[in-house]
């Protein structure tokens, strides 16, 4: 439904410094049947030779179907299955990304067309990046917030950076789909958007107390997204047409936000760079890789612990001239009791343990997280630099 963007650009108008141009994109289609509406609008934009980004499940669920109609309407279409790596997990690596890429270059693909969720995307729409050619979003799970991101996640020699790629020509988000996902993923994308509770107050701590760049428009419209998931979270968890519906959307008006900012900080605080050092250290020690969102989720419960408790000390550890806002606004954030009973009532992991997570290795990540990026103003950057000195 072309509502979404429309919606987003209204809000995005009222945004000084806005970037409009990164809402300049095809429809934006979310509704049951959304695949049927694929096949029209690669005709009716002369897009006839593609390469089909899939993985064995996500070509099962929607890519076979898809390629099928495609070729009775006379466009060619090559299928990529990104293969596992030895562990069985498919992961945006180099050699996935190298994979998209010859068959993008052999058989000279006008665009790329992205069937799955975050990783299968996240591989697109670098390749497509790569290549100087366009990629079109597919979700078959509303997991991530991240199907319409211009940044692609990838792991380069086992570490994970955020590499500049190319946001989505045009999205089809076939509810049929989406309702049929697996229970987990649903969960995992309900997560990712309860991690804009601390994205949100990290992002506006670090405009406080380091002079980041903030856009209240942008801000708002994230916090209105994760507040649709929160007050639907019944549906959500059943799985319902209009719970999925909610989700979805929200995943996508938190994507158009950081598009309209250029950056993520709406959407990436501490709780996404604890999550981060997690799936690094996974890698590192050659585990089986975790769902972003169910990482995100149980990280947002324990950076919402310890910022209360920062909170709770005297004297709190704050920078002394916007302590007062900032307790207040820590006093907003949800307990980590209730983000725990929000995970576990759409049937998520809600606790480290669940995740094979054990405390030595939330602890070394409480302390070394912040260092994922840097250049990012947290608390829990503040916290640390605080307790070493």
């Amino acid at each position: 439904m072309s509502d979404i963007l429309e919606a987003i650009k209204q809000a995005a108008s009222e945004a000084a410094g806005a970037d409009m141009s990164a809402l300049e994109m095809g429809p934006v289609v979310l509704e049951a049947g959304a695949l049927r509406r694929i096949v029209p609008y690669l005709q009716e934009s002369s897009l006839l030779n593609l390469v089909m980004v899939a993985d064995e499940t996500t070509y099962g669920i929607a890519g076979e179907a898809l390629a099928r109609e495609m070729g009775q309407a006379g466009i060619h279409v090559h299928v990529t299955q990104i293969k596992p790596n030895r562990l069985g997990d498919v992961i945006a690596d180099e050699a996935s990304v190298v994979q998209v890429i010859l068959d993008v270059k052999a058989k000279a693909a006008q665009a790329v067309v992205a069937v799955g969720s975050g990783t299968l995307h996240d591989i697109s729409r670098f390749s497509s990046y790569a290549a100087g050619i366009p990629f079109i979003s597919v979700p078959t799970a509303p997991s991530v917030d991240g199907f319409n991101s211009r940044g692609a996640p990838l792991i380069i020699r086992g570490e994970k950076l955020t590499i500049p790629a190319t946001g989505p020509l045009a999205i089809f988000a076939d509810l049929d789909i989406l309702t049929r996902a697996p229970s987990a993923m649903v969960a995992a994308g309900f997560a990712d958007m309860l991690g804009k509770y601390t994205s949100l107050f990290d992002w506006k701590f670090g405009h406080l107390t380091a002079g980041e760049a903030y856009s209240p428009v942008v801000a708002d419209i994230t916090r209105r997204a994760l507040e649709q998931c929160v007050e639907h979270v019944e549906e959500i968890a059943r799985r319902s047409g209009r719970g999925i519906y909610v989700l979805t959307r929200a995943l996508l008006e938190s994507g158009f936000a950081m598009l309209l900012f250029g950056q993520s900080h709406s959407a990436s605080g501490a709780e996404h760079h604890l999550s981060h050092y997690w799936e690094m250290e996974f890698l590192r020690a050659e585990r089986r890789q975790l769902l972003h969102g169910a990482k995100v989720g149980v990280a947002c419960a324990e950076i919402a612990k310890l910022y209360h408790g920062l909170a709770e000390k005297s004297p709190p550890v704050l920078p002394e001239q916007q302590q007062e806002v900032l307790l207040r606004e820590i006093r907003q954030l949800p307990g980590e009791a209730e983000i725990r009973r929000l995970l576990v009532a759409v049937g998520g992991p809600s606790r480290p343990e669940e995740l094979e997570i054990d405390a030595g290795l939330l602890a070394r990540g409480l302390q070394q997280a912040h260092l994922i990026r840097p250049h990012r103003q947290t608390l829990l950057r503040l916290y640390n630099t605080v307790s070493t000195q």
